[in-house]
């Protein structure tokens, strides 16, 4: 079987000034490229029972194991900067939050979503599920990378089918305001979690598959799709420029362009020097193969 490594990467642009990178990839095979987003990059090597991926049983179950049949939401801490004509988006998870600030903060919310016969649970620090009741219909919202730096009103689903769940984040975001966590956050310097975002809706699926040998991510929905696929999965600082017949995958979807300069492209050179077939897929959607003999394409310039 030939070694094949996957690398899903942020856009093209924040990539370009990667000199030795960039020569490469002006080299490579264009392959027909996909709809943008990391979840479509994600889907490409994970495949599901039909329907939107349900993310939030997935983690539920990767980090506490009780999804059982239920019905999950994620309700990720989040960032809300408010302006003049509305209120934008700026971060969903990846707040720095200890696990004990994110438990005083659920804590805070649980009346918030009981009233409503929801249970809210902290997954981990960066990912909070809420357990919804059988009756409960969930409107669509859209993924974090999705709604992420767009006007939240905008994002929230629209009529009456949505007025619970705008009443329901309003309510929240109510809570969150004067919270000791976020008084200490703003002396400290740091953003305030004044807001949730909820996605990724739905049960956990009966089976999950994948064809990769090894995967390498620090997401949790990635570790919660290998675990339910049964795939070997570490954190990627453990990735290496190793030899050996398999189907890997290194996720860098949100590397800076200094450490996947300095700290990645090396590592990634280094398998195409062995061999390796390395199939790169962009956030915006474009799909790459670049393959040690491709290196005699020399007329084409980055």
């Amino acid at each position: 079987m030939a070694q094949v490594l996957h690398v899903l990467l942020p856009g093209r642009d924040r990539l370009a000034a990667v000199a030795g990178f960039a020569e490469w990839l002006a080299r490579g095979t264009r392959l027909p490229a996909a709809v943008p987003g990391y979840l479509v990059a994600l889907s490409e090597h994970f495949r599901w029972p039909d329907g939107a991926l349900p993310a939030a049983a997935l983690i539920r179950q990767s980090v506490a194991g009780d999804a059982g049949d239920a019905l999950w939401l994620s309700a990720d801490p989040a960032w809300v900067q408010p302006e003049v004509n509305g209120a934008r988006l700026l971060a969903i998870g990846n707040l720095a939050l200890s696990v004990a600030d994110a438990a005083s903060l659920v804590e805070a919310l649980a009346e918030t979503f009981e009233a409503e016969g929801m249970t809210l649970h902290v997954g981990d620090a960066q990912h909070w599920q809420v357990r919804l009741p059988a009756y409960v219909d969930v409107p669509p919202f859209p993924d974090p990378e999705d709604a992420l730096g767009a006007d939240l009103f905008e994002q929230l689903p629209k009529g009456d089918a949505g007025r619970q769940w705008r009443a329901l984040l309003n309510e929240a975001q109510v809570v969150l305001h004067n919270h000791p966590v976020n008084r200490r956050r703003a002396s400290e310097g740091l953003p305030p979690v004044n807001s949730v975002w909820l996605w990724g809706a739905g049960a956990l699926p009966a089976w999950v598959e994948c064809g990769l040998a090894h995967i390498y991510s620090d997401d949790l929905l990635v570790w919660s799709l290998a675990h339910r696929a049964d795939v070997d999965v570490h954190a990627r600082a453990d990735f290496a420029d190793g030899q050996g017949a398999s189907i890997d995958l290194l996720d860098l979807q949100d590397v800076q362009p200094s450490a996947f300069e300095r700290d990645w492209w090396p590592a990634i050179e280094a398998r195409l020097a062995s061999g390796t077939e390395v199939r790169l897929a962009f956030a915006d959607g474009v799909r790459v193969a670049v393959h040690k003999r491709h290196r005699l394409r020399f007329w084409r310039k980055a």
